[in-house]
């Protein structure tokens, strides 16, 4: 079956949990994966070579058990990140957990995007495959994806990281999209315009602030509000979730305050569920209404 055709057929198959723009920000689960085991990392602290990452926690659980838990749960439009290689299994085994349930990012190409939707995830979300060596975005690939599994399978993973503005300089702060586990920054801003020009190939963005994801030091105010603004006021808008240093239910409420509701959340090592003490997962299901 060529990508055009299997693209088509899965408008026809069964829908996956999808949360539409909507006036309240909702929690969004997650799994991280490495090394085969659900884990929380510090977002800077990945790296090709050298010392490995510092790990804020590491689950007795496999990574079924969390994707089960958040089916029961009732918890839709999560995510599945395989950060580098040997991950492949345990993200196998959650998708069968929670088929449609949750998305799935981690070496995500149109060669093996609808591999990953016939495995059970909803969506597939990508970054570092759509630019060259330099950061450079390579249309094309985007263009096939979208050919390869449809736009509404689609994530863009437009994580980011801080510009370093030169010292002499008040300016406003800058934020562009990281690759290669966020060691990389690409030619992609996160501005109004390319937010909007990005959306019109997706389902979704998702936003790791990579400069405080996993610190437990609290969110990127500026970043939120810069998203929050896009996803309230753009006709352009789809939905959006926010990731990186939330770390008490005050956050969520800045992040909701700032966005009109418009944007998402996920919380990682902050949540009792995964070690953290910041907060707890049944406050968070209350939230979405659960």
């Amino acid at each position: 079956m060529g990508p055009a055709n299997r693209a088509a057929l899965y408008l026809y198959q069964i829908s996956p949990i999808k949360l539409a723009c909507h006036s309240v920000t909702k929690f969004r689960p997650c799994i991280d994966l490495h090394n085969g085991r659900v884990k929380q990392i510090v977002g800077g602290s990945l790296r090709d070579v050298g010392d490995g990452p510092v790990e804020n926690f590491v689950a007795q659980q496999p990574s079924q058990w969390y994707a089960a838990k958040y089916r029961r749960d009732g918890l839709g439009g999560g995510h599945i990140i395989k950060l580098g290689p040997g991950n492949d299994a345990a993200a196998r085994s959650a998708l069968s957990a929670y088929p449609g349930g949750m998305q799935i990012g981690g070496g995500i190409t149109a060669e093996n995007a609808a591999e990953w939707i016939d495995a059970g995830a909803s969506h597939v979300i990508v970054t570092s495959w759509l630019f060259d060596k330099v950061g450079k975005l390579i249309e094309s690939r985007l263009s096939g994806l979208v050919r390869a599994v449809g736009r509404q399978r689609i994530v863009l993973d437009l994580s980011c990281r801080r510009v370093d503005s030169p010292a002499d300089q008040a300016s406003e702060p800058a934020w562009r999209v990281a690759m290669n586990r966020w060691q990389t920054q690409t030619e992609i801003e996160i501005v109004p315009a390319q937010l909007d020009r990005l959306a019109a190939f997706c389902d979704e963005f998702l936003i790791h602030a990579a400069d405080v994801e996993g610190l437990c030091q609290g969110i990127d105010a500026s970043l939120v509000d810069r998203l929050g603004d896009w996803a309230s006021q753009s006709p352009a808008a789809i939905p959006m979730t926010y990731a990186g240093g939330v770390t008490t239910m005050a956050d969520i409420d800045q992040i909701a305050t700032a966005s009109g509701g418009a944007v998402d959340v996920t919380v990682g090592s902050a949540l009792d569920l995964f070690g953290g003490r910041g907060i707890r997962y049944d406050d968070l299901l209350r939230r979405n209404g659960k």
